[in-house]
Parts: C-alpha cells; structure tokens; sequence
C-alpha cells in the first residue's frame, strides 16, 4: 500500500445518513444528522445536551490548507499522512484538560474514531478569538512598517522580531461578513476592538455583556494551560486562535463553550523551545510548510498578496509538491502531537472503511 493510500483526502461522501447537504470546508466536513438520530443517540448515550439539540458527525481530512488554498504533493499525495488524526488527538487532549482544570466544556460530545467527533449544534459567538504571546508573523510585518496599535492595544517601540510581548495580547477578528456594526468593516477577518465588543455584543453573538469577560477569561486561563504543558515539553506557545459558541444542557443551562480545535499545529504557532533559546526559531506547526512554500516558489508574492488570488488558486492547482515536503509536515504533526499526548498516531489503512463500520454497528447512522 502506498504512502497516498494512508491519506484521507475525501472526506465528504460517507454513507452518513442526512436530510442536508454535507458542508465541507478546507480540512472538516459536517454531516448535519436527521432530527430523529439526534434524538435517538442523545437518548442512548446520555449526551448532556437538549433532547432536541441538532447533533453532527465531524470528518477530519489529511488536506494541507495553507494560503487559502489546499495542496498536494506528487504520487497523487492528496494530503499528508496522519494530519487528521494528529490534529483531532491534539485537540481531544487540550479540551479534556481543559475540563479537568474547570474551565469550560467543548462542542465534542464523543469520539468514534481517530478522525470523527461526534458535536452538538451550538450558537458561535462571530469573533475569531486570538492570543498572541510573541509578537511574529502578520502582527511583525505590520509593527515594523511603523504600526503600533493592534485591536486598541498599544504596543511599546522597542520591540524587536519574534520578542515576547510585555504580555499576552487578545486581538480578535471578525468571524464571516458583520454588517451594521459602526466602525467595523464588512468584510472577513477584520480586526475588531474590545470596545467594539462592548458596544456591540448582540451583533457578535454573545448573549449578554458580561460574557465578554467570560470569553476573554477562558481564552487567556485556556491559553496558559497549554503554555504551561507546552512549556514542560520544551516547547514554546507563540500564538493561537480559539472560537467560542453557546450550548445548551440537558436542564435546560445556557453555557459558554469552545469550539472547532484548540492548540494544534494549524490554529497556532509552536516553536521549539531549546532553538528559540539560542536565537533561531524552529517551527513545530503549519507555519513551517507555509515558509517552505515561500522559499519553493520563485515569487513568493502570489502566496502573500491577496490581490493576486486567481494566481495562487492555479500554482495550488497546477503544482504537486516535492514528496519530501508532504512527508516533513507529516512529521512534524505526528512528533508535536505524540510528545504532547503522550501516545502515538495509528496510521490507518483504510481510515474510511474503518469509519463505516463504526458508525454502522455502534452509531446505526449508516443504512
């Protein structure tokens, strides 16, 4: 069997018995259950959520997104082995210390397989929740273009490249197209303020003021426990992206939960801590593939101006990557996540069938 064969590329045409249309997006597709199924597992497992809480099976795929584009590798690698099943263990392990430490819940209500969840529908809060601990990436470009105020945060003018800052930062974007908020651009992935959230808290989501305390509690103590775990791995936590929604519980409780993953190499940046130590960063997360497309391509500008789109869809769609690109990132992500589990990532040989049967004989999802 071939090193392709292992990669789950497809991940959105299993016999998953659904009323709606698969959503699929660049690594995750989403299998919206029939009300009746809902209803049945939630009864049979016990879920803690509303008897008619929509539930979802979640497909995890090997996709390489970077860009804004996905990428393959030559041999017909239409992905990198055992991405998908590092990134969901990754995940499970933080949301499970997150639990222990008494934080908050997560949208996963069981796990079926390495590269399935099984979630509830939640209301998201409209902000991509951002924490930056080292200033690096697109907050340097801009900071050494002379800008010194990010999301109404002010920062010092003697800070220099991949620093850490005086202390972690929270500067949120925009989750999809807002419209009608003053100030606030329609537009995605537009930075926001925290007085923009304040004035505005219906606009984004949150239920009631006083949770943006809330997110902004969960997303600096979620932030510090796996800083703290990281840290005893030797690893540095250099900045991630969290996302937050509503849920409610089987009495009847509205809570705060998080949402989509958390701490893996594709929401954040992790740098290898005894490098950084004697000035060089090394990257433990996709950012390392997206420097290794800078450097293969000769006009690394397609990948960087967002003007030239048509550009960088047709050099994704036209180019297969070195082999040994594909397999570096593979190694990364199942070295970060196997340190950081504690476990290793079982390849699989047939990830598909393996998830038939499962949700087949034990979900009964699959006629």
């Amino acid at each position: 069997m071939s090193l392709a064969d292992k990669v789950l590329a497809v991940n959105n045409d299993l016999p998953i018995r659904t009323e709606l249309p698969v959503h699929s997006g660049k690594v995750r597709s989403v299998y919206w259950l029939t009300e009746a199924d809902s209803r049945r597992l939630i009864r049979e497992k016990g879920y803690d959520v509303a008897g008619d809480t929509p539930l979802a099976i979640m497909v995890i795929s090997d996709r390489m997104s970077a860009f804004d584009c996905i990428w393959k590798g030559e041999g017909n690698m239409q992905g990198v082995p055992g991405k998908g099943a590092a990134l969901n263990a990754i995940s499970n392990h933080w949301f499970k210390l997150f639990r222990e430490s008494g934080l908050a819940d997560s949208h996963i209500l069981d796990i079926p397989h390495p590269f399935v969840w099984i979630v509830q529908k939640a209301r998201p809060v409209m902000i991509e929740a951002i924490c930056r601990q080292y200033i690096t990436g697109s907050m340097w470009r801009a900071y050494s273009k002379g800008e010194r105020d990010f999301c109404g945060i002010r920062l010092p003018d003697d800070l220099e490249k991949d620093q850490k800052l005086p202390e972690l930062l929270i500067t949120p974007s925009t989750k999809g197209i807002l419209k009608g908020i003053p100030g606030v651009p329609e537009v995605d992935d537009v930075n926001i303020t925290r007085a923009d959230l304040e004035a505005n808290y219906g606009a984004f989501n949150f239920r009631k003021p006083e949770d943006i305390d809330r997110y902004e509690r969960l997303l600096k103590e979620g932030f510090d426990v796996i800083s703290e775990a990281l840290g005893k791995l030797n690893q540095v936590f250099v900045d991630t992206k969290f996302e937050f929604g509503y849920v409610t519980t089987a009495s009847g409780q509205d809570k705060l939960i998080y949402m989509d993953e958390v701490g893996t190499p594709d929401s954040s940046r992790i740098w290898d801590g005894a490098s950084y130590r004697v000035g060089k960063v090394v990257e433990n997360s996709k950012e390392g593939f997206r420097q290794q497309l800078l450097n293969y391509f000769p006009d690394p500008d397609i990948l960087l101006n967002k003007d030239r789109m048509d550009e960088r869809r047709a050099l994704a769609e036209e180019n297969e990557l070195p082999q040994s690109i594909m397999m570096a990132v593979s190694r990364t992500y199942l070295d970060i996540a196997e340190r950081i589990t504690g476990q290793p990532v079982r390849l699989s040989d047939s990830p598909k069938a393996e998830i038939v049967a499962i949700l087949k004989d034990q979900y009964g999802l699959i006629d």
